[in-house]
């Protein structure tokens, strides 16, 4: 170290002393608890419990979502991550987080919900696809075939949560300008939004009128990620580990131990759908 860096941090050393210790004169510190520095983060161990799941059969796994309404700070990051993760245009969106403003003011304050696909085990939106191109696969996630879609938006419709949107083709860029030395343009700006996506295992580029393209589109709990053992992308980025996912047919995962709390509730539950997302109130 040089004489001016040593000069420097000897210092900044002193100068920070002088800020910090009559700020904490008289204040007792103490080392955090052992329990709290050797608690395992969630995410560690619902990707443990995830390899664990996928070593069943499909059949025998029942996955499911717990969102911990206390702890949802609004940030938006999971909407963000599926997003970017399924590369959504405009007016498609798997992730919605809804806020609403409570309270009068002066004392007000703002409640989130974050709202994926239900998963139901009772989907309306199954019953109603005239092609059959909407169902639930072996491990009961209601999937879209995206080529037997004929974009007719009756499960749309039919959809009591609102999980469902329609790609009509749409790009961030679309009606900007083009052409120009000093601007990346349009052609070429556009690139990334139509890469393909991996949904359902898929590599389908948004193209022209090629699916996804003209399909009704959903929230899938990232399946394309989970048979590779990676959690959602929502779960992954939630700052507030406000989300959680696994195997509720695994009696000492996470979300079975949450999803039996006496505070945890699903959606509309009188419509008999049958929602594979909880929540904590």
């Amino acid at each position: 170290m040089t004489n001016e860096a040593s000069l420097l941090d000897k210092y900044a050393s002193e100068v920070f002393a002088g800020v910090v210790t009559p700020v904490l004169d008289g204040v007792e510190i103490s080392a955090a608890p052992a329990s709290d520095l050797t608690k395992e983060d969630a995410l560690v161990r619902m990707n443990a419990e995830l390899k664990r799941a996928l070593e069943k059969p499909a059949s025998e796994r029942h996955w499911v979502m717990v969102i911990d309404l206390r702890k949802c700070v609004g940030c938006t990051a999971c909407t963000v991550a599926c997003i970017a993760e399924n590369k959504l245009p405009p007016g498609v969106v798997y992730r919605p987080v809804t806020i609403e403003e409570i309270g009068t003011y002066p004392n007000v304050s703002m409640k989130f919900l974050p709202r994926p696909c239900m998963q139901c085990d009772e989907p309306p939106c199954t019953e109603v696809c005239p092609v059959t191109a909407t169902y639930k696969n072996e491990e009961g996630i209601v999937v879209i075939d995206y080529d037997q879609c004929i974009g007719c938006r009756s499960c749309i419709s039919a959809c009591p949560y609102g999980a469902r949107t329609f790609d009509f083709g749409q790009t961030y860029t679309q009606a900007t300008p083009d052409g120009f030395d000093f601007i990346l343009g349009q052609s070429n700006a556009d690139d990334y939004e139509r890469l393909a996506n991996v949904e359902y295992g898929d590599n389908r580029a948004r193209v022209g009128r090629n699916s996804p393209v003209g399909n009704a589109r959903k929230c899938h709990f990232c399946l394309h990620r989970i048979k590779d053992g990676m959690l959602p992308a929502c779960t992954s980025t939630c700052i507030g580990r406000a989300t959680y996912f696994g195997d509720a047919n695994d009696p000492t995962s996470l979300v079975a131990e949450l999803i039996n709390k006496p505070n945890a509730i699903r959606l509309k539950e009188e419509l008999g759908a049958k929602p594979r997302v909880y929540y904590i109130v």
